[in-house]
């Protein structure tokens, strides 16, 4: 039951929102064979951060939609990944704060025993700060979900 080192999901998935060079991506979809998709998402309200999340996850495939359980899972790692680019303090808006992100979802099997079955992987960096230009900071985030 062990996890295979070169299958860490949430270093996959962190690789693929730090890099802008797509051989991340290649990587997880031709040698692991597993599914990823990336996105960009800026607001002062995080429900619109885990709409956008969501939305390109069942766009690209990544879960399907009318699979609660998948659903589910996303969720739970998104929530995950946003508690640590908020330090704990999921609001934004309402406390005059702003986030300008980028975010990646991975899902595979990262054991060497295929019946632990798959699981998601959502990380989100960038800036969060005052809504004023110049006043933010890096923010990283990572939330990790079995489906």
């Amino acid at each position: 039951m062990a996890l295979k080192k070169e299958h860490r999901i949430g270093r996959h998935a962190t690789l693929l929102v730090l890099t802008d060079d797509r051989n991340e991506q290649e990587k997880i979809t031709n040698q692991l064979n597993w599914k990823s998709c990336s996105g960009k998402v800026g607001s002062m309200e995080s429900q619109k951060v885990v709409a956008a999340i969501e939305t390109a996850a069942k766009q690209q495939g990544i879960i399907k939609d009318n699979v609660y359980r998948e659903t589910h899972s996303l969720y739970h790692a998104i929530m995950e990944a946003l508690y640590g680019i908020t330090r704990g303090q999921m609001q934004l808006g309402s406390v005059m704060r702003t986030v300008g992100l980028r975010f990646a979802v991975v899902r595979g099997n990262p054991y060497e025993d295929e019946t632990e079955g798959e699981w998601l992987a959502v990380a989100i960096y960038g800036t969060i700060g005052a809504p004023i230009k110049g006043l933010e900071h890096e923010t990283l985030g990572l939330g990790i979900n079995h489906i």
